[in-house]
């Protein structure tokens, strides 16, 4: 298989992604598709949907073999599962599935997708995309085992004016929102450690204590 596209996102390593799609409806994301499918045929009609399934794959997170069971980071990091019992980017097959709010179609060189909540790193291979629909893909009685079975809270964060003021306005409830997950390993729990992430371009230093994060500076990476 042959990528269709690339996305382009505000995340240029994984450490501070939104562990799942939809978490945060701040997040904007760029679907540019790969010369050979720019065709705006290839998308009539899609503007109709209000979601999108996209088919991409982990290209950050390979590594040689594969191993049964994994470390959720929704059970603290320290309890193993099953890894097709979980979301895990370390798998068989290196492949991952996130639905997204399909914003805008754009024609630029050909059609580009704007989508809204992507959990995806800037420049990730796009295989396919599908539209979402409401009645076969939403199943109300659905379960969510030990996902929905742990309680999780996200964390307050505190983030005053001054040290925000470098950030585009537009850039930081996204950014807010963002760390509100808690970016964390999910194993790590020191207060007194400062985590650094990068976000739109801007390197973001945190602590975290008490269910608190504290933005500590936010700069421009140059």
């Amino acid at each position: 298989m042959q990528p269709i596209a690339f996305i382009e996102t505000e995340f240029n390593d994984k450490f501070g992604i939104p562990r799942q799609s939809g978490l945060v409806e701040e997040l904007r994301g760029r679907i540019v598709f790969e010369p050979a499918y720019r065709d705006p045929e290839a998308v009539r009609g899609l503007e109709d949907f209000s979601h999108i399934w996209i088919l991409w794959e982990f290209s950050k997170a390979k590594r040689e073999g594969w191993s049964p069971t994994v470390r959720p980071p929704r059970l603290g990091g320290n309890k193993r599962m099953g890894v097709f019992a979980t979301r895990s980017p370390f798998r068989p097959n290196p492949i991952g599935l996130s639905v997204v709010r399909l914003v805008a179609i754009r024609q630029a060189n050909g059609p580009e997708l704007i989508v809204a909540g992507a959990d995806l790193m800037n420049g990730t291979p796009i295989y396919d995309i599908k539209p979402y629909l409401p009645y076969a893909d939403c199943i109300p009685a659905a379960t969510g085992g030990f996902a929905a079975a742990t309680e999780w809270h996200p964390l307050a964060v505190v983030a005053t004016p001054d040290v925000l003021a470098v950030m585009p306005e537009h850039l930081r409830s996204a950014l807010v929102n963002v760390l509100a997950q808690d970016p964390r390993p999910a194993y790590v729990s020191d207060p007194a450690r400062v985590y650094g992430m990068h976000f739109a371009g801007f390197n973001v230093q945190f602590t975290v204590a008490n269910q608190t994060l504290t933005v500590q500076t936010v700069t421009k990476i140059d």
